[in-house]
């Protein structure tokens, strides 16, 4: 294949089934960036570094773990989308990071049994107590509210100016949770079956298109599996893309695995492909919405292989865009250039890759990622003593509150 021809695949638009196009097949997949204010607000850096990605070509950004409800974070640094948003912050984001046709969708989230526990008290679909993870039911009036929280949530970033909104039921956080029986042992018609499990998430997407309308793009993303025993399966998960078929979603993001503490993280893989493509490959023979894939493309070649392949409509890319922001340029025009991801000798700490990687996204979002050169360790220490601060805002926001 040419240059030519291949750029050609990864540059083509994609018109999704509301009637939005994106401009090529490139998406920065959605991630924690951690560079909210703590009180739920971006802050000028994630404002320049969504800016940066589409200065360099993506189609779309995904901002990660947007918060529908300010007592279930992920952590400190996730936005919020709820009435206490400064409005004027979040329109610079929309506003800023659509430069040269890119579209950015907040990725509308709850983290249940997953929230933050030093800024929150866990609520997932059961009550678990297990060694790192305790948390309360939530009752069947709050699962029954949270239909018109998401709602609100995505008409608020309509009203800011956003693209569209992604829903997240993935990775372990509430409405993955809802699907997976290891967390869901409901028996008030929220669990047992995949369909009951899966009720909460089709109400959600039903309220949130009623509540922006039939042109607004909605993109959800979902798990392939749990990757952990008692979890999620993959026979289910298709089930449950079944069930997304028959509704008014525009784009169904395929990744996988879950934060269960002690569980390995997909992104930490050693595997030099693409990690969930043979079965993005299955759901898109139970659905007729586009099919993105996040998780494990490096290389050029690997993106345009799943779009020939018909087994993706869209290629999700997080910490390859967060080592070179100009990649989707790079990977749609007829050069030939995969990023350089670096090595870390020995075995790193716990939670030191991540914290590397956002201070990485931080550097971006400031223009001086030429010059990081940032340690695992002292990553991890920064990353850390920044939540620290952040929860700090974040507990005073919520008092606030009361």
């Amino acid at each position: 294949m040419t240059d030519s021809s291949a750029g050609q695949t990864l540059g083509a638009p994609l018109t999704l089934p509301c009637g939005a196009t994106l401009k090529n097949r490139i998406a920065k997949s959605a991630m924690s960036d951690s560079l909210g204010d703590g009180r739920g607000n971006p802050t000028d850096t994630q404002i320049r570094l969504y800016e940066r990605w589409a200065e360099g070509g993506v189609a779309i950004s995904f901002i990660g773990e947007v918060q529908i409800d300010p007592r279930y974070p992920e952590k400190p640094g996730n936005l919020v989308l709820w009435q206490g948003s400064d409005t004027a912050k979040l329109k610079a984001l929309a506003s800023r990071a659509q430069i040269n046709g890119a579209h950015l969708w907040p990725q509308l989230g709850h983290a249940g049994a997953l929230a933050h526990p030093p800024i929150s008290q866990p609520a997932g679909p059961s009550a678990l107590d297990l060694d790192g993870l305790q948390c309360r039911a939530l009752t069947t009036d709050e699962v029954e509210q949270l239909p018109a929280r998401f709602a609100h949530a995505a008409t608020l970033a309509k009203d800011a100016g956003f693209n569209g909104v992604h829903l997240h039921a993935g990775h372990g956080f509430l409405l993955s949770q809802f699907l997976s029986p290891l967390f869901n042992h409901r028996t008030d018609g929220y669990g047992g079956s995949i369909e009951a499990r899966a009720r909460i998430l089709l109400d959600i997407i039903s309220a949130v298109r009623n509540a922006v309308g039939p042109s607004f793009p909605i993109g959800l993303r979902i798990n392939s599996s749990d990757q952990l025993e008692g979890g999620l399966t993959e026979a289910d998960s298709l089930e449950a893309i079944k069930m997304l078929n028959d509704t008014s979603l525009d784009l169904i993001d395929i990744s996988g695995g879950t934060y269960f503490p002690g569980a390995k993280n997909s992104s930490d893989a050693g595997g030099k492909g693409p990690y969930f493509t043979d079965f993005a490959k299955r759901a898109k023979a139970e659905t007729d919405i586009p099919i993105m894939v996040t998780g494990g493309f490096k290389q050029r070649s690997q993106a345009i292989d799943a779009i020939e392949q018909n087994a993706c409509d869209l290629i999700g890319v997080a910490r390859a865009l967060a080592i070179d922001p100009q990649l989707a340029t790079h990977w749609t025009s007829e050069e030939r250039k995969d990023p350089d991801f670096p090595r870390f000798d020995g075995t790193p700490p716990p939670g030191s890759i991540t914290a590397w990687y956002t201070q990485r996204l931080t550097a971006i979002g400031e223009d001086r990622e030429a010059s990081f050169n940032q340690g695992l360790l002292d990553s991890l220490t920064e990353y850390e003593a920044r939540d620290a601060v952040r929860s700090a805002s974040w507990l005073q926001m919520r008092s606030d509150l009361v």
